[in-house]
């Protein structure tokens, strides 16, 4: 496998306030604990705190590639030939894209706290996937990635 001209990678982290937020939960579950005595305590602040950074993490550790001639994006990996033109989507055309012009065929790689996308046509005669909406902070570039990807 050949390395496309401009290979591409992301990761769509979850923004800062969810990890003040998993610390909430943390004191949440030590408030509910304090009857139980100070160790019970302790151990419902670390224990809410890691579990719920642990569930902020895996859902902020979604990444989209492209390598090769194929674009990843999260567990889908899709041959770049299957694909055609990309739209590059600011913040207001990606809500619609999200909300009442979109496709319940369509597969979504949705962050609603990334207010950018980038909506890529499926051409494969053989997917039922109209078309692909990816959440992403540099749309520009992705797009760029996948000519390039297509151009090799």
């Amino acid at each position: 496998m050949q390395l496309s001209a401009a290979p591409y990678e992301e990761r769509l982290t979850a923004p800062r306030s969810w990890w003040l937020i998993s610390f909430l939960v943390g004191v949440s579950m030590a408030l509910i604990l304090l009857p139980f005595g100070t160790l019970p305590m302790l151990g419902g602040l670390a224990g809410g705190t890691a579990v719920a950074a642990v569930a902020a993490s895996s859902y902020g550790s979604i990444r989209i590639r492209v390598v090769g001639d194929s674009l990843i994006a999260g567990e889908a990996k899709i041959p770049v030939a299957a694909l055609g033109g990309a739209e590059v989507l600011d913040a207001e055309e990606a809500r619609a894209w999200r909300t009442h012009k979109a496709d319940p065929r369509a597969f979504l790689l949705l962050r609603a706290y990334i207010p950018t996308a980038l909506r890529v046509e499926v051409t494969d005669p053989e997917d039922p996937t109209p078309y692909l909406y990816l959440s992403t902070r540099e749309p520009e570039r992705l797009a760029e990635a996948l000519r390039a990807a297509k151009a090799a």
